[in-house]
């Protein structure tokens, strides 16, 4: 009986935030969150529908969509929200600064890039993970030219041959 009473506050609650989404303009485009979560909320006011935060969170993940053109999002103080669909890593040499090198080889291609301070290598503390490539293909490989065109082609014709025999055989 609890349950049942739970589910239908919830289906009232989503009928009545759909009405809402339903009044606002749907010929407006808004190129900023805050100012699409100010509608919404001045929306839901009017409406006397009160929401919380995760359901607020919901609506937002549905009815918005990323653009390139769009107001870059920013936090309760005002920095920058990263976006974690674009976030890639880089492999730093080790006798390189790493500010020299995102400077060089990351901000002229990405100028809104930025570099997760955040991240530390529990060794020595510093900006970033230290970590090693051992190329094997250098240390290990030898190389071996490819056999001629000519002796391939021989070995596909043989191979035929004897396909076609295995279907002589076959069809006895």
């Amino acid at each position: 009986a609890e349950k049942e009473r739970e589910e239908a506050a919830c289906r009232k609650l989503q009928d009545l935030i759909i009405d809402v989404l339903a009044g606002m303009d749907h010929d407006k485009v808004y190129m900023s969150r805050d100012e699409f979560l100010k509608d919404l909320d001045s929306s839901l006011k009017r409406a006397k529908v009160s929401i919380k935060s995760p359901v607020r969170k919901a609506i937002l993940a549905v009815m918005s969509e990323q653009d390139e053109n769009g107001e870059i999002c920013r936090d309760n103080k005002g920095r920058i929200e990263a976006d974690s669909q674009l976030r890639d890593y880089e492999n730093v040499p080790l006798d390189e600064d790493i500010q020299e090198y995102f400077e060089r080889e990351v901000q002229p291609y990405v100028p809104d890039a930025w570099i997760n301070e955040s991240v530390t290598d529990e060794k020595d503390g510093e900006i970033g993970k230290v970590g090693y490539t051992i190329n094997f293909n250098q240390y290990f490989y030898e190389y071996q030219p490819p056999r001629p065109l000519q002796e391939i082609e021989e070995d596909i014709n043989k191979l035929e041959n004897e396909i076609l025999q295995i279907l002589e055989v076959m069809k006895q």
